[in-house]
């Protein structure tokens, strides 16, 4: 970036990508309706390019391209330019995508649209080098041809712009087979787990492998249904393999995004919020049924660098950081064989069998496949073996290993830092405030909760305005109308806070932002939740997401929150939304169920849940629905009989009251004699 260019528009913007861009000679405009309006009048095509700040291969095409002086000239010439952060308009960019995946059959970021002013995309793609490459037409030759069919033959742009729409609202909306879900598709996806596994490595399918810790929550509770250990086995595999690899920061701590390889050696280094959240339950959760302190110790760990690294001064929690720093990827993380052999002295010939360090490198570069000279810090093998290999006890082995992580994290201090997204997100935190509460309560942590609440309230009262929640927070400036994603993730944390103490107020919080959801989100005619709401301008066509990705759709998490709290209040409209949400969506998830893992918790929830409601003394209440954690039951829905929950459930309100502890266990509402010892509780429940 130099500074002795003159900034474009993006210098105004909040966004850090945005902010990336704006010094590029490329005359970019944020997504606003100057730039439309400007379209119009000057008769251009729009050029979009939509990425995030930790996007490797956003920054090779800012490179290459946006900050080159011809390339720049050419763009400013043929088109209206505009850049989006996918991060803070996840709308526009799911709408985008969905083209681009139905024109091309791929996706990913950046993603590189040419539209019409009137936001009609005729021409789509990811990453374009410079120069045409291996079949790959590059920008200098893409801009001329696109310039001189907006010249010559618009109306057969302008008619296939009027195709890919109507055939992407016809895609959007074709009515499929309604039914409801039945248990047998749970054999099904577990089938699919099985013979996909990699059996070596962990993981599921071929490289890229990508954590989907839900994928791993779908298999730990097909455990606990059906007492299968080969789903319990998949999961220990796969995590302990991943906590070994080069997918962890073993020196900071914290998960990278994927791993190009199978086994989890080379990742893309950066780091997401969201990522934290989802494995930090997973580990929480396999802690719980196996009493394995390896996965509570990487659950903490994971903790760790988000509090140290991510944590904002308002309590709430930035979004990403980069994989890139000086320029390369992965430079903060790894390390030359001379460096470590100083740094570390007479531990040095140990670490480098344990971490595999050699003079070549340990990796191969991704995009060369040549020896990159610079080793990942990871666990080659498993600790038994490398005691033997060396003969040394495990002990000893790991002690040399934690005392030479500590150095190396002092050394990489000093380092230049990969930058780090300072946006909070609501639909990320509330991921990860979902996840900080379990995880607190799991491992009696009430920093965790603390944390966890001191983020909600923050999402409370910063975000939520005059009803509406809104996405983005950076610098004191709240932006961007929520979406689906926004809602259904702040309310799946808001009952696992009402769980763990009954504040009723997040219960309240919780009730209120589904009716919210419901009346901006919900399809009346047909089921199911859109991403956006009616009043969103920006998108051609409100589209419904509910496949999992690399974290669950809102669609899943809402089907989820759904179940919750018709379990709790016995309300049948809440009946009624889970039923009509699990019908749209039928089709779709029966015919790759594998992808919709999220959605099928809750599926198992509504089957199989169980009500666990105490009436009486508060504070034994609370006591003893921490202990209730001491076994792994994650079918249960649990509330504490007072004024409000007497109001919102007439189940709840039917049970007599009690002066001293009693708890009831029911299922569908029907309840058994109630008890008032806690191991008789979890006797019955277990």
């Amino acid at each position: 970036m130099s500074s002795n260019r003159k900034p474009n528009r993006l210098i105004n913007e909040k966004s850090p990508y945005l902010q990336q861009h704006a010094y590029n000679p490329v005359d970019w405009y944020p997504w606003c309706e100057e730039a439309f309006e400007k379209a119009k009048k000057e008769d251009k095509p729009i050029f979009l390019s939509i990425g995030y700040s930790t996007c490797h291969w956003c920054h090779v095409m800012e490179k290459e391209s946006f900050e080159d002086e011809e390339v720049a000239k050419m763009m400013n010439e043929t088109f209206v330019n505009i850049k989006v952060d996918r991060e803070e308009r996840p709308d526009i960019d799911q709408f985008y995508m969905k083209v681009c995946t139905m024109m091309t059959g791929r996706g990913g970021w950046p993603l590189t649209v040419i539209m019409t002013p009137d936001k009609k995309p005729f021409f789509v793609g990811t990453y374009f080098p410079k120069e045409s490459r291996y079949g790959v037409i590059g920008m200098k030759d893409l801009i001329p041809q696109i310039k001189k069919l907006w010249e010559e033959d618009r109306e057969n742009l302008l008619s296939r712009a009027d195709k890919i729409l109507k055939y992407v609202k016809e895609e959007i909306e074709t009515k499929l087979k309604k039914s409801n879900l039945t248990e047998s598709i749970l054999k099904g996806v577990f089938a699919f787990f099985s013979s996909n596994f990699d059996e070596k490595y962990g993981g599921f399918n071929n490289p890229p492998k990508f954590p989907s810790p839900h994928n791993l929550m779908f298999l730990l509770r097909y455990y606990k249904l059906y007492k299968e250990d080969r789903a319990l086995y998949m999961v220990e595999k796969t995590l302990k393999e991943m906590a070994k690899g080069g997918i962890y920061d073993h020196v900071g701590y914290g998960f990278h995004r994927y791993s190009t390889d199978e086994r989890w050696l080379l990742p893309h280094f950066e780091k997401m919020l969201y990522d934290q959240a989802m494995l930090l339950m997973a580990y929480t959760e396999a802690y719980q049924i196996t009493k394995n302190e390896e996965y509570k110790k990487i659950a903490n760990q994971i903790v760790e660098y988000v509090f140290r690294d991510m944590l904002s001064e308002e309590g709430a929690f930035y979004s990403a950081e980069d994989a890139d720093s000086e320029g390369e990827e992965g430079k903060f993380y790894t390390w030359e064989y001379d460096e470590l052999k100083d740094i570390l002295g007479e531990n040095f010939e140990i670490f480098a069998k344990i971490s595999n360090i050699k003079p070549e490198g340990n990796y191969l570069e991704e995009a060369t496949r040549e020896l990159s000279y610079r080793n990942i810090i990871h666990i080659s093998k498993d600790w038994e073996k490398l005691s033997q290999e060396l003969g040394i006890s495990e002990e000893s082995l790991k002690q040399i290993y934690e005392d030479s992580l500590k150095k190396l994290f002092e050394v990489r201090k000093n380092r230049i830092r990969p930058l780090k997204d300072t946006k909070i997100l609501t639909d990320w935190n509330g991921l990860f405030i979902k996840a900080l509460t379990q995880a607190g309560l799991v491992f009696n942590n009430d920093e965790y909760i603390q944390k966890a609440k001191t983020a909600m309230d923050f999402i409370l009262n910063t975000m939520l305005k005059g009803g509406i929640l809104y996405h983005r927070y950076k610098d004191g400036e709240v932006s961007f109308e929520g979406n689906l994603d926004d809602y259904a993730f702040t309310i799946y944390a808001l009952l696992e806070l009402y769980q763990v103490d009954f504040n009723e107020n997040y219960l309240q919080k919780a009730i209120q932002l589904t009716e919210k959801a419901v009346e901006l989100f919900y399809d009346k005619s047909s089921g199911g939740f859109f991403f956006t709401s009616e009043d969103n301008k920006d998108v051609p066509v409100r589209q419904k997401e509910v496949y999992d990705g690399a974290y669950p759709s809102g669609n899943s998490i809402m089907y989820n929150n759904l179940v919750f709290l018709y379990k709790l209040t016995s309300d049948e409209k809440y009946k009624t939304l889970v039923e009509e949400t699990e019908k749209e969506f039928y089709s779709e998830i029966n015919l790759a169920p594998y992808g919709h893992t999220m959605f099928l918790i809750g599926f198992m929830s509504m089957l199989f849940s169980k009500e666990i409601i105490f009436v009486g003394q508060k504070e034994i209440a609370i006591k003893y629905r921490k202990k209730l954690e001491e076994i792994y039951q994650p079918f249960k829905v649990i509330g504490y009989k007072d004024k409000y929950l007497s109001q919102v459930s007439e189940f709840i309100k039917s049970l007599p009251q009690e002066e001293n502890i009693k708890v009831y266990i029911c299922e569908n509402f029907a309840c058994n004699e109630p008890v008032s010892d806690i191991n008789q509780v979890i006797q019955l429940i277990s």
